[in-house]
């Protein structure tokens, strides 16, 4: 069995794809690679997949499917792997490949005991233009090369938060968590790095700087613009992240585990506010309504503590001046953080 599946979801991106790729197949033969060709119709992507596929039997698969989008895509390769842990790397990303190796090599010895439910590693926003290129470190939050747990770890900044990009899950507890994403739908990897994590108990952190996430592209999901013309993808994954919380059972589970999923809901939930409001027109204002009245409807008590957070307050000042407060906020975490 491959210690390591990895998913590598691809819709015309021939432009870039094997830099992905290549980044991933010196590590060997523990490693599987998932190359899933979402639909792709306008280059050679489909003919990129076959030819990895064709060249390296054993260790890469090409899945071809009708577009379906980035959580198809991701569910495909799911459904696919036969790895005990599952990754996901953007086509228009790249690891180090040292640490991806280091981190397969850990996988392999922690095995021996049992392995872990989640892998934790470091990434970088490599922004375009960017001098200094903006590093996602944990090594203050979590205890280093030891399994722990939740009530374990120490207080995440507002500005640190765990996303696919540094994620590494046992896929049976994917399994397990009934994790499918919704198709035709960006922005789903971030319940991708949501739901599972109620189900998360054995926790693993390798302080490497493994995963480069590109920003830059003009069409890219993240762009300002782009998450504009698709704010109603983003307000469906949101939907979806509200109705998991407020489902969810956390009699007997970590206080800090709670702590969290507050947080990433309360920033997911800044996101969208705040796109809305740079948006501006009457019909995205009364979305933003909408998104904040249906938090309330599932969970009051849940509501308050959002609403009541620092970012809440920030994303619902009253008013025409209120608003540009809010954009003004949302520019300075932009500087802070590099996101975007």
């Amino acid at each position: 069995m491959k210690i390591l599946s990895v998913a590598i979801p691809c819709y015309n991106s021939e432009s870039y794809m094997e830099k992905c790729i290549q980044s991933i197949l010196p590590v060997g033969n523990e490693v599987e690679i998932l190359i899933v060709d979402d639909g792709s119709t306008k280059d050679r992507t489909p003919q990129i997949a076959d030819s990895y596929a064709a060249r390296y039997p054993g260790m890469v698969k090409a899945v071809h499917q009708e577009n379906g989008g980035h959580g198809e895509a991701v569910n495909a390769g799911l459904r696919n792997a036969s790895g005990l842990y599952y990754k996901v790397v953007d086509s228009d990303d790249w690891v180090n490949t040292k640490a991806l190796a280091q981190i397969v090599r850990r996988l392999g010895e922690l095995e021996k005991d049992g392995g872990v439910d989640m892998l934790l590693a470091n990434f970088v926003y490599d922004k375009v233009g960017a001098v200094h290129k903006k590093l996602m470190r944990f090594k203050n939050v979590f205890p280093r090369n030891e399994v722990f747990s939740w009530e374990e770890m120490g207080h995440l900044r507002k500005t640190q938060y765990i996303l696919m990009h540094n994620i590494f899950y046992r896929t049976s507890l994917l399994h397990a968590c009934g994790l499918e994403l919704p198709k035709h739908t960006f922005y789903v990897d971030n319940i991708f790095a949501f739901q599972p994590l109620p189900y998360v108990e054995k926790i693993y952190y390798m302080d490497v700087n493994l995963y480069h996430y590109f920003i830059g592209r003009e069409d890219q999901s993240v762009n300002e613009k782009v998450m504009i013309g698709r704010i109603d993808q983003q307000i469906r994954v949101n939907r979806i992240m509200i109705d998991e919380m407020a489902a969810q059972d956390f009699t007997g589970k970590s206080v800090r585990l709670r702590k969290y999923m507050t947080v990433y809901l309360t920033n997911i939930m800044t996101v969208t506010s705040i796109m809305l409001i740079i948006s501006g027109t009457r019909e995205a204002l009364d979305k933003k309504k909408e998104i904040w009245n249906y938090l309330k409807e599932k969970d009051e008590k849940l509501y308050r503590t959002i609403r009541g957070s620092l970012f809440g307050r920030a994303m619902n000042l009253p008013g025409r001046v209120g608003r540009r407060l809010s954009i003004l906020c949302y520019k300075i975490a932009q500087l802070i953080v590099g996101f975007n």
